[in-house]
């Protein structure tokens, strides 16, 4: 058994389920530095195995990496994604109107200020979700910390229609806040795709981002590639998506079929994309006209 990343999802399912440490270790019967310690990677017995699992609602199958990984709240999601993201040398995105890792600081300070306001409008379980908001930040900037410090190369495939969106709603369209910061939230929409365009036209080393020429595919995915595997991601939850969200289910694999299959569809998409300058000219058109 690879004793870490079974840590590793253990840390995601944990936090997914919204369970405290001391909660989870309380019931299994051991120490919170026990807890710790399995997530950092120490041998864990396949007894307590079992016994997590149950706890964390999952197949046991599923905690020791066997099989496909579900999460249905965005936290657990970035959580393992941020695992995976430690030790990939190549990002593939597909769709989206940004790829979060190259968003500005802009857009995270928006981001902690869309979910602050949305976790005050919770009433009675605002002190919950202000805990759950503050926890899924912390875990969307030690992703782009990492990104920052390793610089794993990304392609991205961007989509028309994702990007007049997120220009009409702004960043975190479903959080419940007042209107000036909803104004706040579009201005920054349009500044970080103004920023997606500088980075299509400049092509800096390590990153490409492309335009899809026509259709939008049937859902976002992610393919993360390593030295040792390639990882599949199939996401519904936008990087701005409030904590308390649950669109759908996010799915993790490393399952040959699964990751070829999309491989090929991204290849296509790549291949057709709209790239460089003239990507960068049809992006500054929506903004154009999103500004009216």
């Amino acid at each position: 058994m690879r004793f870490n990343e079974i840590g590793q999802q253990l840390r995601a399912y944990r936090m997914e389920s919204g369970l405290k440490a001391e909660e989870i270790s309380a019931r299994l019967g051991v120490s919170r530095a026990a807890l710790y310690r399995y997530e950092k990677g120490e041998v864990i017995k396949l007894d307590t195995v079992n016994r997590l699992a149950e706890l964390l609602k999952i197949s046991p199958l599923t905690l020791l990496g066997i099989g496909v990984e579900y999460y249905a709240k965005p936290v657990g999601y970035a959580e393992r994604l941020r695992q995976i993201e430690e030790s990939s040398d190549q990002i593939l995105q597909v769709f989206g109107p940004i790829c979060y890792l190259t968003t500005s600081d802009q857009y995270d300070s928006i981001l902690a200020q869309m979910f602050e306001e949305n976790a005050e409008a919770q009433g009675a379980d605002r002190l919950v979700a202000r805990a759950a908001a503050e926890q899924l930040m912390s875990v969307m900037i030690s992703r782009k910390r990492m990104y920052a410090s390793r610089k794993p190369s990304i392609i991205g495939i961007l989509t028309i229609g994702s990007i007049q969106k997120f220009l009409t709603e702004g960043v975190a369209p479903t959080a419940q806040v007042s209107e000036r910061l909803r104004g706040a939230a579009r201005e920054v929409a349009q500044r970080e795709i103004e920023l997606v365009a500088n980075l299509m036209e400049s092509e800096p080393i390590g990153l490409q981002l492309g335009l899809m020429a026509q259709g939008e595919p049937n859902g976002p995915f992610v393919l993360l590639r390593s030295r040792e595997r390639a990882t599949l991601a199939i996401n519904p939850f936008p990087a701005d998506s409030v904590p308390n969200m649950q669109s759908g289910v996010a799915m993790i694999t490393n399952a040959e079929d699964a990751v070829a299959a999309h491989q090929r569809i991204s290849e296509i998409a790549w291949r057709e994309a709209v790239k460089g300058t003239a990507a960068a000219e049809r992006v500054r058109a929506l903004v154009a006209a999103a500004r009216g």
